[in-house]
C-alpha cells in the first residue's frame, strides 16, 4: 500500500475534468500539490478551493520552453501525474491535419516533454512516482479515432517501456486507462458512450491505483474487458465487429 499523505505531486492537466477531480481527492488525502495547465484563472480557482496546500504553475505542454520553465518552478517533487489531453473525433476519410497533430503533440509528445524534465532527477534521487493517463481506446485501433486512440496507444507503450526500465530504480511508474469520462472533450461525441463515468468516479479509480503497487488499472472494469479482450481477436473478426464494414 502506497502512502500518499505528506507527498508533493505535480499534476499536469489539472484545471478541469479528471485532473480537477483528482486534485481535490489528493488534497483531501494530505498531499501538497503543484497544479499545471494553460489557464492561470482556472488553476487559481481550483487551488483556492482545495483544503490543502497547493500552488499553481502555468504550462503549455506543446511548447518545450514552457515545459522547461514549469518544471523548474515545480521543483523536485515526489510524484508527477500526466493528465493533459486533446481530443477531436473524426475518421481517416475526413482527416483533419491540424487537429491530428495537436492530439499527438499534447497526448504523446507533450508527455515526453514533461517526463524528460522529471524522470532524470527522480532517477538521480532514487525515488519518484510517475502516473500516466492512457485510455481504453489505446488497446487497439478504433474507427473514427485517428488522432486520439493512436496517440494514447503510444503513450501507453511509453509507460510500459518506462515501467520495464525503471524497475528497481526507486522510481515507480503506473498507467491508468479510463473509459468514457464526462468532460468537455467527451461532450464532442455524438454517439452513445457506454459506462460513462463522472470525473469524481474516475478520480477514485485513479486514487485506488496510486495507493496500490500495481502497474496499471483499466476502468470501468466490465467495459475494459471488451477492449483488452479485443487484442485476442483475429483481424478479420475484430474489424468486422468494430469497423462495421
Amino acid at each position: 500500500m502506497r502512502k500518499l499523505s505528506g507527498k508533493t505531486y505535480w499534476l499536469v492537466g489539472a484545471s478541469e475534468g479528471l485532473g480537477r477531480a483528482l486534485a481535490q481527492k489528493l488534497s483531501k488525502a494530505g498531499c501538497t500539490l503543484v497544479l499545471s495547465a494553460r489557464s492561470e484563472d482556472s488553476l487559481k480557482a481550483l487551488a483556492d478551493s482545495l483544503p490543502g496546500q497547493a500552488r499553481i504553475v502555468t504550462c503549455d505542454v506543446s511548447d518545450r520552453d514552457s515545459v522547461v520553465r514549469a518544471a523548474q518552478e515545480a521543483g523536485a517533487v515526489d510524484g508527477m501525474i500526466y493528465l493533459a489531453g486533446a481530443y477531436w473525433p473524426f475518421p481517416a476519410t475526413e482527416w483533419q491535419p491540424e487537429q491530428t497533430e495537436a492530439m499527438f503533440d499534447v497526448n504523446l509528445t507533450g508527455a515526453a516533454r514533461v517526463l524528460g524534465q522529471v524522470v532524470p532527477g527522480m532517477v538521480a534521487r532514487g525515488a519518484g512516482h510517475i502516473v500516466i493517463t492512457g485510455s481504453l481506446s489505446g488497446y487497439r485501433g478504433l474507427p473514427g479515432s485517428i488522432g486520439y486512440s493512436s496517440s494514447k496507444a503510444g503513450l501507453m507503450h511509453l509507460a510500459e517501456s518506462m515501467h520495464a526500465d525503471l524497475r528497481g530504480s526507486g522510481v515507480d511508474v503506473q498507467l491508468a486507462n479510463p473509459g468514457f469520462i464526462r468532460t468537455r472533450l467527451t461532450d464532442k461525441n455524438e454517439f452513445t458512450m457506454p459506462f460513462l463515468m463522472e470525473p469524481d468516479q474516475a478520480a477514485e479509480e485513479m486514487m485506488q491505483l496510486m495507493r496500490s503497487l500495481k502497474f496499471q488499472r483499466a476502468f470501468p472494469r466490465l467495459f475494459s474487458l471488451l477492449f483488452r479482450g479485443a487484442n485476442f481477436l483475429p483481424d478479420w473478426l475484430y474489424y468486422r465487429v468494430f469497423a462495421g464494414k
